[in-house]
């Protein structure tokens, strides 16, 4: 059951800082909150809003609190492949082989749009942005962008899951192309504020009226990214598994259930008759049936689960494990040995450059899911076996 941490913020985190709550309750001052304030198991402190929470609003969006990796989440495919089977390929093979297939990092884009189903997700998003009219001028190499992964803690695994099935699983989003988005329209909001004498308690909490011009041109944009955000994950999801195939030498990875799901994103939806935009800032839709993906930090569980449909949580589960510590924190306390000791039997890219998403950076999954028992329900669990990331 929830804590009730203000008049209407509800929490299911068991481990929770103090920012945190005060984040959350900062949110739930604005007027046009409605019904409450959703604080999930994983929250921690985040820029203006905490990650982790659950934002509906009546009339308006909050562009800061949707964030700048618009659409990020993740994708899960699981292969005809079994643990027993993998002692036939040499998983440090399938690491490289991944890392020249898929740009990693930030920055690191496709050389060109080369493979068939690149060009058609590509003519989709062309075709979206000129019947919308979504600006993408900021980002001239938008198209090169789709298939790559970048840093922070996007992530692509190999991973088993309980009955010994093989799973493909990776972490990203709109990359670039988002992040100018998003940036845009955050300061659009932040001036508009200004502009008309509305004080709000944080820069962050700066909203577009639902009804205006600047409201349809986000909207709109939002939704655009939203989508180059999942396309870009099923575009590295097929190429993954084209590796993993060519190792074996089989045609394909003979994938039977995709699962890819958003957790930075706004949608709309209804509550006793009132339609409100639920944003999820770090959060993936739990209705119930849905299926969904909960990864572990670096070196730990993910899972695959199915929502519950809870009212109290808004619909909404957690996104993952969720920091307990910064990036500069993590940075001074551990070392690339502990990294390696922590990744023990996970085959990896060792290196300093991946100290700060040491599992004990991020706090513990198992409790994160514990305390998620009344928001989702656990079909999958997924154990590591090869992780690859972006710096």
């Amino acid at each position: 059951m929830p804590d009730l941490l203000a008049e209407n913020v509800l929490s299911w985190a068991s481990t929770i800082d103090q920012t945190t709550v005060d984040q959350a309750v900062s949110l739930a001052r604005l007027p046009f909150i409605h019904p409450h304030i959703a604080l999930m198991p994983d929250a921690h402190a985040g820029k203006g809003s905490a990650v982790g929470t659950v934002i509906p609003t009546v009339g308006a969006v909050i562009p800061a609190a949707v964030g700048v990796d618009i659409g990020c989440g993740m994708v899960a495919a699981r292969t005809g492949y079994t643990e027993s089977d993998l002692g036939r390929i040499d998983l440090t093979a399938l690491r490289d082989r991944v890392e020249r297939a898929i740009p990693l990092s930030p920055g690191n884009y496709n050389r060109a749009v080369h493979h068939d189903h690149t060009r058609a997700r590509v003519r989709e998003l062309e075709e979206r942005a000129e019947a919308d009219g979504v600006d993408l001028t900021h980002s001239p190499k938008w198209r090169e962008q789709l298939g790559s992964l970048g840093g922070g803690n996007h992530f692509i695994e190999l991973c088993v899951d309980e009955t010994g099935a093989v799973w493909c699983f990776l972490h990203s989003g709109s990359r670039g192309v988002g992040n100018k988005i998003a940036q845009k329209h955050i300061r659009i909001a932040q001036a508009r504020c200004e502009k008309r004498g509305i004080r709000v308690e944080d820069r962050d909490h700066a909203y577009l009226e639902e009804g205006s011009a600047e409201f349809s041109r986000y909207l709109a944009e939002l939704r655009w990214a939203q989508r180059f955000a999942r396309l870009n994950r099923d575009e590295m999801m097929d190429r993954f598994l084209a590796q993993l195939a060519r190792l074996f030498g089989d045609s394909d990875a003979g994938e039977s259930e995709r699962v890819n799901c958003h957790h930075n994103y706004t949608e709309r939806v209804e509550f006793d008759g009132t339609k409100v935009w639920l944003t999820r800032k770090g959060a993936i839709d739990a209705t119930r049936g849905r299926m969904g993906c909960i990864p572990g930090s670096m070196g730990t569980r993910s899972y695959v689960v199915r929502g519950k449909g809870s009212r109290d949580g808004l619909y909404s589960a957690p996104h993952g494990a969720g920091r307990r510590m910064s990036r500069t924190q993590a940075k001074k306390r551990f070392t690339a040995a502990d990294l390696d000791e922590a990744m023990r039997g996970i085959v990896y890219r060792p290196g300093d450059a991946w100290v700060d998403e040491i599992p004990a950076a991020y706090k513990d999954i198992d409790r994160v899911m514990e305390d998620a028992t009344d928001l989702v329900d656990v079909v999958h669990t997924l154990r590591q076996v090869m992780n690859v990331k972006g710096t």
